[in-house]
This record gives structure tokens, C-alpha cells and sequence, in this order.
């Protein structure tokens, strides 16, 4: 009887341990990316009866307490910088403080005093930079706001939509501006005077520049034929897109810009006709922009950061690192929704999402709990029975212990 009284306490301490399970898992039903876990059995053998092959269990252990890795739904915000997982892996932070490294499904990251984007505890979230300049990528590394201020970008390329009134006099002409930037983000505006000639059109380029002494000397010719498409070969230059060189303007870079009618079989692209219409311009592009100030930071399914800018421009300047483990089980609880890798964890793969085993970035998103209320209501249940029905087991056998002590008497 002795026995049966410590097979009872057994099964009120491996209740008592499953209560609490239990209990984690609700109060955390609200904690982004928590992982409810599930408690596992085992029994207790320590007696074996050899003389009638009877072996006789001594009650019951926890045997283990294993989170449950599947994913939580995602909750929508307003914060680009929210940052949930769809699939596999895990964010990878570092610890300021002593560099140590953990890993969290919980993607509530914000930029902080020193524009380093970092977790609700301060640990600072890890990443692949990349050169803005270049588009370079280089190794892991704190994700960091980038300079505040876009380098500006000078024109290379300018294009037209426009026709040419084929029927218009000798000596009539038609004036077209477009502005475009030096290296150092300055307009310079470029006025296309247009003349009509015998056959076609010539025209000059003059600059209105900030700086008086900028000037164009480019000059050329269209020249189109019966059907009021450009004929390149009759065109000044030939079978070429003409250069436009701007020089004299200042500490900028002299300007070399390319005006793009013809195509890469030197055919004309069909922006610029000659047909018997009023001579207009219907549209106009250039790739240069000024320099510009940081206003928004977006951040796409495949984790890269992209600064966007007052000019126009948008840049990437980090990509997040993910990590995949051989087994999430044996990841070690840190609170605060950090786990460390562990011997039985295996090592950290990293790596950018959507490569490998990793899953994709949901940003503007946060990974909710994956504890379902109804099954951890029903686990309480049963595990309340469970611990009146051990409860039962010591009571009656302290029953029958002092039936057996009044047999004395």
C-alpha cells in the first residue's frame, strides 16, 4: 500500500506540472509568435515479480515538455517595419549589450535613437547589407537607416513623344524644354529650338543653367519620309541617337546626354513623327533626379529594405537574415520570445528568405499565437480529473493502511 500512496504523488506532480503547461499557454494566448507547448508522459517501472512474471509500475513522470512550432495566423498593422514569416525560419538578433546571438518568430521591430532597427528589448536585428551605390550585397550585419540625404543622379538618357507638322513653312519653328540634372542635382534645362527646313527639321540645343556660362553646342537634323516616320540614314547625326554635351557648368561634371528616337537596330522607335498635324508634344523622360531626403522605408516578401525618397527614388539598402535549425524542439527558451541554439537544436542555417528551406516576408504584419483556447480548456480538463482521480488513489489508500492498522486493535 505504501506504493500505491507514492504512485499517487507521482501523478499529482506530473498534473501539477502539466497544469502549468497549460496555464502558460493561455496566459500567452496574446504574445506574438509564441509556440504553445505540449507535455508528454512516461511510466514509472521499478518492481518486477519474476516468481509470476508480474512487473509492477511505481507511477507516472513528465517526460518532456515540446513546444508546437506550427504557425500562428497574421494580424495586419500599420507599421512597415512589422514583420511576420510565412513558412520556415526564424528573425536572427543580436545582443548590444555582449553579442551574443538569438533567434524569435516575433517580428515587432522598430528604428530606434540610432536608426538601428531593433526589438522590443533592444537586441538588433541582423541582415545582409547592401552598397547603395551599387546594388552590392554584402555580409550580415546590424540593419541600419541609411544616410539621410540620396546622392543625386545626372541625366544620361532624355526621350520625346512628339510629331513634327510636315506641313509647316520654311523658317516656321517649335520650341520643346525638358529639364534634366547635373552631377550635383541642379536642374539644367534644355531648350530644343525646332526649324523648319526643305527637308525636314534642323535643330540646336541651348541650356538655361544656373550657372550663365553653361552652354550646348549640339546641333542636328530630322528628316522624315512619305509615311512621316524618321528616316535615320537622311538624319544628322546618321543611324545614330544624337549626343547632347552640355559643358560650362561649374563644379558639376560636363553633361553628355543621350536622346533616344532610334532603336537598337538604329530604326526609328515611333516617338517622333512627321505627319500633317499641328506640331505638339505629347510626352517626355529623363533619368537624372536631384539629391533627395529619406522619406519612408518599405520592406517587399523577400525581406529587402528599400529607402524611399523625396526625388522619386527608391533605393534597397539591407535584406534580412533568416535562420533554420535541424530541430526547433531543441532551440533553448530565453523568454521575451528569444530562443538560443542549443547542442540538441543543431546549428543555425542563415540565410535571405525565399532561398533554401526559408520562407518569405509578410511585412505590415505580426505572427499571432498559435494556442488554440479550446484545446488547452479541454487539456485542463482532463488534467484536473486526472489530479482528483491521483488524489482519490492516496486517500483510499491511507483508508485501507488504517483499516489494516485497526485489525490490531
Amino acid at each position: 500500500m505504501i506504493g500505491s500512496l507514492y504512485s499517487g504523488i507521482s501523478g499529482l506532480k506530473a498534473n501539477t506540472s502539466a497544469m502549468a503547461v497549460i496555464g502558460d499557454n493561455i496566459a500567452n494566448v496574446d504574445t506574438n509568435g509564441f509556440k504553445a507547448s505540449r507535455v508528454s508522459f512516461a511510466n514509472i517501472f521499478s518492481a518486477s515479480l519474476s516468481q509470476n512474471n508480474l512487473q509492477i509500475g511505481r507511477g507516472v513522470t513528465l517526460n518532456g515538455v515540446n513546444p508546437q512550432w506550427q504557425a500562428g495566423s497574421l494580424e495586419n498593422t500599420n507599421s512597415a517595419t512589422d514583420l511576420s514569416i510565412n513558412g520556415t525560419g526564424l528573425f536572427v538578433v543580436d545582443d548590444p549589450s555582449n553579442g551574443i546571438t538569438y533567434y524569435s518568430r516575433a517580428g515587432q521591430f522598430e528604428w530606434d535613437k540610432d536608426g538601428s532597427l531593433v526589438s522590443p528589448d533592444g537586441f538588433i536585428v541582423q541582415g545582409y547589407s547592401i552598397d547603395p551605390a551599387t546594388g552590392a550585397v554584402g555580409g550580415i550585419d546590424n540593419i541600419s537607416l541609411p544616410n539621410g540625404t540620396s546622392a543625386p543622379n545626372p541625366t544620361q538618357n532624355i526621350s520625346f513623344g512628339m510629331n513634327l507638322d510636315s506641313g509647316a513653312a520654311a523658317g516656321d519653328t517649335f520650341m520643346s524644354s525638358i529639364t534634366t540634372y547635373d552631377s550635383l542635382g541642379s536642374e539644367a534645362i534644355l531648350d530644343i529650338g525646332f526649324t523648319r527646313t526643305a527637308t525636314g527639321w534642323d535643330w540646336a540645343v541651348t541650356v538655361d543653367h544656373n550657372n550663365p556660362a553653361a552652354a550646348s553646342a549640339s546641333t542636328g537634323s530630322l528628316v522624315f519620309d512619305a509615311a512621316g516616320d524618321l528616316n535615320p540614314a537622311a538624319c544628322v547625326p546618321a543611324n545614330a541617337n544624337p549626343t547632347i554635351a552640355v559643358t560650362g557648368i561649374g563644379p558639376a561634371a560636363d553633361l553628355n546626354i543621350t536622346w533616344n528616337y532610334l532603336d537598337a537596330a538604329n530604326t526609328s522607335d515611333g516617338s517622333i513623327t512627321g505627319y500633317t498635324s499641328e506640331s505638339s508634344k505629347t510626352a517626355q523622360s529623363q533619368d537624372g533626379y536631384p539629391s533627395g531626403s529619406l522619406q519612408s522605408v518599405a520592406v517587399d516578401e523577400d525581406g529587402y529594405f528599400t529607402g524611399i525618397y523625396s526625388n522619386g527614388s527608391m533605393i534597397p539598402f539591407a535584406q534580412i537574415a533568416l535562420a533554420d535549425f535541424p530541430s526547433y524542439s531543441g532551440l533553448a527558451k530565453q523568454g521575451s520570445n528569444l530562443y538560443a541554439e542549443s547542442l540538441s537544436s543543431g546549428q543555425p542555417l542563415v540565410g535571405p528568405p525565399n532561398t533554401a528551406s526559408l520562407g518569405s516576408i509578410a511585412p505590415s504584419t505580426l505572427e499571432m499565437s498559435n494556442v488554440d483556447l479550446g484545446t488547452e480548456f479541454v487539456e485542463m480538463i482532463t488534467t484536473q480529473r486526472a489530479f482528483q482521480a491521483n488524489s482519490k488513489v492516496i486517500t483510499t489508500s491511507d483508508e485501507i493502511l488504517a483499516e489494516l492498522l485497526s485489525i490490531k486493535r
